[in-house]
């Protein structure tokens, strides 16, 4: 497939009654949605069909809100304004309407991250819920792999990897997960590499709505960018990781004098490095991992079989958390932090 394919690719329109049905099995019924805005730095996106798009999608949305017998004044401010403009069809009403069924989500939906990931995604939440849950084993079992008979030896470095990794876990589900853009457009005296980024899809293989397509230059975008809050999030997930670290090594050694010869874990050296192992490594495996081995290729597939897409998405993270794992010890040990 020519990557202009690959990166510009929508979706087609189902009709209304489909959408309305199927909307509710997981991973979508097909459509998959994109987030961030178009090449004008609006949330309206360009291209992918221009106004003829959004004004069935519109239709579509207001045929489905019809059937369920409500009106748009019962749909939050954000969720009505991208219906009013199109920027929505009605397969994402009924994934709203499906999720608030349930209370957990009905109260997630309140918060504006949380609804454009769920309503791309239904399966976001027990996406994060495999990353956190399995994290703290994979990642405990991958540093006993690779520190053999130094395990127990090297236990306060391993239990500040691992502490640096569930801390990043949930942000690593969440940063480069497909969304279905709600935004507003941005003001119009914001400078132009806000307007891009702004513009930027959340994940950068994530297929798009119709009327929205992105440029190749907006993907890219969207790995730098989401890189950027990844080197955040890990440089302040490992200051309080090694924190915590030497402050156990210094109690140990408190109460142990043959505990004097273990050295406290540098924290400055640690923190940046491994900001710049979420940025780049866990970055990049996790935006394939969500935007094209999860939304591209086993959705499609298995949007009809739940328990199957669920199985696979739990095996398919458990391995990469483990890959994470490994590659965060060679790199550290390789840069001499460990």
């Amino acid at each position: 497939m020519a990557i202009a394919t690959f990166f510009n690719r929508t979706v087609s329109l189902h009709n209304p009654v489909n959408a309305t049905n199927n909307a509710s099995c997981p991973g979508g019924d097909g459509i998959h949605y994109g987030g961030g805005g178009g090449d004008d730095g609006s949330s309206s996106g360009g291209g992918g069909g221009g106004d003829n798009a959004g004004d069935n999608n519109k239709k579509e949305a207001l045929m489905v809100l019809a059937e369920a017998g409500r009106g748009v004044e019962s749909l939050p401010g954000d969720l009505a304004a991208a219906l009013d403009t199109g920027r929505i069809p009605g397969s994402v009403v009924t994934r709203y309407f499906e999720l608030e069924k349930l209370a957990l989500f009905r109260w997630l939906l309140q918060f504006g991250g949380f609804k454009e990931r769920l309503l791309a995604d239904d399966l976001f939440l027990a996406k994060v819920g495999i990353e956190c849950g399995v994290g703290l084993f994979t990642k405990t079992a991958a540093e006993y792999q690779r520190r053999g008979e130094k395990f127990f030896e090297e236990l306060e470095i391993v239990f500040a990897d691992v502490v640096m990794a569930i801390l990043a876990d949930f942000m690593l589900v969440y940063l480069p997960a497909p969304t279905v853009s709600l935004r507003p457009a941005l003001a119009t005296n914001a400078g132009s590499l806000a307007r891009f980024f702004y513009s930027c899809p959340d994940n950068a293989f994530q297929t798009a709505l119709p009327g929205i397509s992105y440029s190749f230059l907006q993907r890219m975008g969207s790995i730098l960018r989401n890189g950027t809050k990844l080197f955040a999030v890990g440089t302040a997930s490992s200051l309080v990781g090694t924190f915590v670290t030497n402050a156990l090594i210094n109690a140990r050694k408190a109460v142990d004098n043959k505990s004097a010869e273990v050295e406290n874990v540098p924290i400055l050296s640690t923190s940046a490095a491994y900001g710049v192992y979420m940025a780049v490594s866990s970055n990049l495996r996790y935006q394939v991992l969500a935007g094209v081995i999860e939304q591209r290729m086993l959705e499609p597939l298995l949007h009809q079989h739940k328990f199957m897409l669920s199985a696979i998405c739990f095996a398919v993270r458990t391995g990469n958390t483990y890959l994470g794992s490994l590659l965060w010890v060679d790199y550290a040990r390789w840069i001499g932090i460990q």
